[in-house]
């Protein structure tokens, strides 16, 4: 992949309609059992809630922008058991998701002063080795919605010693 600008943007200042074309998009949905098909309502009130955790939290997840373009969405939403992280792409920047990973993390550990990051991956997902180069550590399962999850866990140390 060649050099890209990555930008992170609030969600409401990504066009609607956008927005509802990646939340609908099948080879993601596939990967997403919580997901329901959405409407421009929907997405509305989903775009509102995500931005809403800024203000409740002081994080939350961005829309990412790859050269400009609307590339998905991604940061980290408070869960029970702290900060999941979480990156929903087009396909068509699937291939960016690493770099993509690796900015929302540094800024999430300097700038929101994060101690911690989880993610929890559908068993639709097998994705052992890239979150070890990442390095999250298996933690466990999680319950959301009835459906089980892996959990991994990366501090902010093993952030920080993984970029030495």
């Amino acid at each position: 992949m060649t050099d890209v600008r990555i930008d992170l943007v609030r969600l409401p200042e990504v066009p609607l309609d956008a927005v509802v074309a990646l939340l609908n998009e099948p080879r993601n949905t596939r990967h997403m059992p919580l997901s329901n098909p959405f409407t421009p309502e929907s997405a509305r009130e989903w775009v509102q809630a995500k931005d809403g955790q800024w203000a409740e939290h002081g994080y939350g997840p961005w829309a990412v922008l790859v050269d400009g373009d609307f590339a998905g969405w991604g940061g980290f939403q408070r869960e029970p058991n702290g900060a999941d992280f979480a990156l929903v792409l087009f396909p068509d920047h699937w291939g960016r998701g690493a770099a993509i990973t690796r900015e929302v993390l540094q800024r999430g550990f300097t700038e929101l002063g994060l101690t911690d990051v989880l993610i929890a991956l559908p068993h639709t997902r097998s994705p052992d080795r890239a979150v070890a180069r990442l390095g999250f550590q298996p933690d466990g399962e999680v319950d959301y919605g009835g459906v089980a999850f892996r959990q991994y866990r990366l501090t902010r140390a093993a952030w920080a010693a993984a970029r030495a």
